[in-house]
């Protein structure tokens, strides 16, 4: 506890006493995916132990607000849960941005409701149906006679971008299938996190990494016949959990200076036990 304190009171000085500068060599601003923002605090955390003086500022508001600021310039890397967009990349070569991509780990989206609800397996049909409206009742997949209440991610973010793509269009690039009108839209992960663990209706999903006793994650199948998987690192590793995805940093051409003693620690044996530690999965062993 004392040395989150810290690590807060420590981000908290990065944002009061220095005004942004790509050029202030022991200063990094970090900004962008809410499912990374945790991962992100534990990486800047070691890392100002390792590096006194040192000053990493991390904050989230989506994958989308990361582009938009590392196009900006007004943060040094963009963490992200989805690739960048065509149209992002010519708005930032446009302004002499170069964006580039760092692979720094997985992780699985989980589905989750609340531990009352007695459902626990559901297809990947079954979930763009519950989420855009096509089914409306949990009684329909194997539930109680209770309306279903779906909770989403905001549209600027990549976890949102990930599960309209991967599930609701079932990876088909020529699907149109959006959200059901009714779609409660919050701010983050942790929110949709607390409205499940509170509302014995909701469905939502997330990080795996966001996963706690107050919810239940259900396990996901291709098809009716193919076997029910759940979200784990385990799972995630070997690819039999259906919907994975990258964790993304961007720089601004090939991390140079300080940035790139950050991203090296980030790719280190102690950066990447750090994402198994905080339920993600690494990508170097």
């Amino acid at each position: 506890m004392l040395k989150r304190i810290a690590l807060m009171l420590t981000l908290l000085t990065a944002f009061s006493s220095l005004s942004y500068s790509a050029g202030n060599k022991n200063s990094i601003q970090i900004k962008g995916s809410d499912t990374m923002v945790n991962l992100g605090q534990a990486w800047a955390e070691k890392f100002i132990e390792d590096n006194p003086g040192a000053f990493v500022a991390v904050t989230g508001g989506g994958s989308g607000t990361g582009f938009s600021s590392m196009i900006s310039g007004t943060c040094d890397i963009a963490m992200s849960s989805r690739n960048i967009k065509e149209k992002e990349i010519a708005l930032a070569k446009g302004k002499g941005i170069n964006p580039n991509e760092i692979k720094v780990g997985l992780d699985g989206l989980a589905v989750v409701v609340n531990p009352n609800n007695p459902v626990d397996k559901l297809t990947l049909g079954q979930l763009s149906d519950i989420f855009t409206g096509k089914i409306t009742n949990w009684k329909d997949v194997g539930g109680k006679e209770e309306k279903i209440v779906i909770l989403s991610r905001e549209v600027n973010s990549g976890t949102h971008v990930y599960f309209k793509e991967h599930v609701l269009r079932k990876n088909d690039s020529k699907s149109q299938e959006e959200l059901a009108p009714s779609a409660l839209m919050l701010s983050s992960s942790q929110a949709i996190a607390d409205e499940v663990a509170g509302n014995s209706s909701a469905i939502g999903y997330y990080g795996m990494g966001y996963i706690s006793s107050k919810q239940k994650a259900v396990s996901v199948a291709q098809s009716p016949e193919s076997e029910f998987i759940k979200p784990t690192v385990e799972n995630v590793i070997n690819g039999s959990y259906p919907i994975s995805r990258p964790l993304l940093l961007y720089t601004n051409g090939s991390a140079q200076g300080f940035v790139k003693i950050f991203v090296d620690f980030v790719l280190s044996a102690e950066g990447q036990k750090i994402v198994l530690e905080t339920d993600f999965v690494p990508v170097i062993k």
